[in-house]
């Protein structure tokens, strides 16, 4: 593909300012202009005049529709399609669509996640537009990227309180930096890169796996002779057939303006990954969704199907994706770039101590922000972070924090001591250290890597739980700054307070090794391995005065979410268990018995020609059948037992219940299921194997 296509494709489905300055007036580009860097409302005359061009805009390129496009709490995004037309009468119509329409709309809410805020006969919700975000078409239709809230305005979706914490972070961080003197800066933003692991295998094969059909993952399936143990995947050569879907996906999602940059295979068979160019938060957490359901789309006109669970194959690698979350402002600063000056250091090292007071302070929120079912199996191993939230620094950095916290010269090649804002600070390269892949939050040069989202989840959680932790402290910093008789004094105190304080969130070693899980409670950080353990810690008073103080949530909003996340976890493990049951009653267990009866037959008619046969081995498979088969049957009706019991009072009781009753159960049936496969003739077994699911992508 040539350069001309590719920067002529580019965006080319997408109402950008580009295009907005060739099609608006000078007075409606300017008012829109204005909106978004000042927050300025927008006129309905001004929204009348976007309206007509992005319908004649959006027609131009064959669409004949227009959808408000949201993230309700599903996780996924919500569209509901209306046509431009109106009738005119005589059987006549107009394509139109007023500002009225783009900026409001009213689909049904009552089916949605709600977490209690709205009853079922409640069916009014509102969609409204998000100036800051661009219009796109997709599948024939104008798509307006909107919030969601209900009736009575509270938000129902993951894209407004994002907004919020976007714009509570800029405030508090302009308070800092104007204490730097810095009176140029107008904006910061927080901007993201999130980098996309996938699974990609065969469509054929995949409608063979009724689990991989209903739930995503595999519930059964015995180890391959080969896994990953040769890491010869990845970065290997891409196969022709993945790197044709590749290519196509780079298109589409160049279309859309979505940054895609960087492709490969990743460690396990049929992994891969895809990573963008950074942008600000709420363009990545669209890009990302976007990108989600095209990789699926895409996966399926090439006869395969994109796997996003977090864990959908035991025994290897998992999926996640890499946050790579900073701030930057809007004269092209980074402020988690270290910098040369000792301005710049200053300012560097007082927003890394927010963000290590941050992190430390809410270890327990940026836990919950990850905490889904799929990402339970992932957490703690394959290149996975532990469960444990700590920060990475490396080596260099580490050295400078360790000498502001004891008073201490920083030994480099020049042996300076460190005075912040007084003295200079040695310059510290972008990366000084090696990854650290088993560090929850690494800081990798000018930007931290927060490492512990799955594949599957939308990273507007995480980010939310970012953008206001780091509001918080920075207010607390500037609280504290403001009043201040010396700042320069008053500076280096808070930074040695803060970094003494909250050091014991550091951690540079290995963060597998059970010395660490020993180690980090020595230090009293929080271990909370699994989702029904980490929501229980969600609505902490504290968690709630957060994000309530900064405008990001209300209360109500809070324990909605946590609802809907404890009826989620619930919900996914109760149909993985009945999933489970299904396969087992009808088609595992006749495929055994069929099996085992031809063992019989066989050993049978071998004696009754030659009674002095050895048939030894055919009957040891026989008990050992016989044996797994009456396990397997056990634990399926335990299975089903525990599903029909009762789970408690509460939603937290019904997760506990289900994390550590009903999947403890699972864990058996599947042990005695994979233990079946290994023995059973593979044309007698009802599922493709791991071997065919792994490799038949070629």
């Amino acid at each position: 593909m040539g350069k001309e296509k590719v920067t002529s494709m580019f965006g080319s489905l997408v109402f950008n300012e580009d295009v907005m300055k060739q099609r608006l007036s000078a007075t409606c580009y300017r008012a829109w202009k204005k909106c978004v860097e000042e927050g300025t409302p927008l006129s309905l005359e001004t929204a009348h005049e976007m309206a007509a061009e992005m319908k004649n805009w959006a027609m131009d390129h064959g669409a004949t529709h227009y959808t408000h496009w949201f993230q309700p709490m599903t996780g996924v995004t919500a569209e509901k399609h209306d046509s431009f037309i109106t009738p005119e009468g005589a059987g006549r119509v107009l394509m139109l669509f007023s500002g009225k329409e783009l900026v409001r709309g009213e689909p049904d809410a009552s089916s949605f996640p709600s977490g209690g805020l709205r009853a079922t006969f409640e069916a009014r919700g509102y969609t409204a537009w998000d100036p800051t975000a661009f219009a796109f078409i997709k599948d024939g239709s104008l798509c307006i990227p909107t919030v969601f809230c209900s009736y009575g305005g509270q938000s129902l979706d993951k894209k407004a309180p994002l907004l919020r914490s976007m714009e509570e972070l800029n405030r508090q961080a302009l308070r800092v930096l104007r204490l730097f003197g810095d009176t140029g800066v107008k904006k910061v933003i927080s901007q993201v890169g999130a980098e996309q692991e996938y699974f990609l295998i065969d469509k054929d094969v995949f409608n063979r796996r009724e689990d991989l059909v209903l739930t995503g993952r595999t519930l059964f399936g015995a180890k391959p002779p080969k896994g990953q143990e040769l890491e010869d995947h990845y970065f290997g050569t891409i196969k022709p057939r993945v790197a044709a879907y590749m290519q196509e996906l780079d298109e589409e999602l160049w279309k859309l303006g979505i940054l895609a940059k960087t492709k490969h295979n990743e460690v396990a068979p049929a992994q891969h990954e895809l990573a963008p160019i950074y942008n600000d938060v709420n363009t990545a957490c669209d890009h990302n969704q976007l990108t989600m359901e095209i990789m699926k789309k895409v996966a399926g006109r090439h006869n395969m199907v994109c796997l996003l669970h977090e864990k959908p194959f035991a025994g290897v690698n998992g999926s996640g994706k890499h946050d790579n979350w900073s701030l930057s402002t809007d004269t092209g600063m980074n402020l988690f770039k270290p910098g040369s000056t000792p301005s710049q250091n200053a300012r560097f090292l007082l927003f890394l101590a927010a963000f290590i007071k941050g992190v430390d302070e809410y270890q327990d929120l940026l836990r919950c922000s990850v905490a889904n079912p799929g990402n339970d199996h992932r957490l703690g191993a394959q290149e996975a972070p532990p469960a444990i939230i700590s920060v990475f620094l490396g080596d260099e950095l580490t050295a400078i924090v360790d000498a502001i916290i004891h008073g201490t010269k920083y030994v480099d090649q020049r042996m300076k001591s460190i005075s912040i804002g007084v003295d200079a600070l040695p310059p510290v390269p972008q990366d000084t250290t090696d990854r650290n892949r088993t560090s929850p939050l690494a800081f990798t040069g000018n930007k931290f890597e927060f490492r512990m989202l799955g594949s599957s989840q939308s990273i507007s959680g995480p980010n939310i739980a970012l953008n206001t932790i780091m509001a918080e402290e920075l207010s607390q910093f500037a609280d504290a700054l403001e009043g201040a008789a010396d700042f320069n004094t008053a500076l280096h105190e808070l930074v040695q307070k803060t970094f003494t304080e909250h050091q014991r969130i550091i951690f540079n070693g290995n963060g597998y090794e059970d010395a660490w899980v020993k180690e980090a409670q020595k230090r009293g950080l929080s271990n909370l391995a699994c989702t029904a353990d980490a929501l229980k810690t969600y609505l902490q008073p504290k968690h709630v005065s957060l994000f309530s103080k900064h405008g990001v949530f209300t209360k109500e909003e809070l324990a909605a979410r946590n609802e809907i996340h404890l009826e989620n976890y619930c919900e996914v493990i109760g149909i993985e268990a009945r999933t489970m049951i299904d396969m087992v009653k009808r088609s595992i267990f006749p495929a055994v018995c069929t099996f085992s009866g031809t063992i019989a037959s066989s050993v049978a008619a071998k004696k009754a020609v030659l009674a002095e046969l050895d048939c030894s081995d055919e009957e040891a498979l026989l008990r050992k059948l016989n044996a797994l088969s009456s396990e397997m049957m056990k634990q399926a009706r335990a299975l089903e037992g525990t599903l029909s019991a009762p789970k408690g009072e509460d939603a937290y009781e019904a997760a506990h219940y289900y994390r550590y009753t009903v999947f403890d159960i699972m864990c058996r049936l599947r042990t005695a299921v994979d233990e079946l496969e290994s023995i059973t003739a593979g044309d007698a077994w009802p599922y493709p194997s791991y071997t065919e699911l792994l490799f038949s992508v070629k």
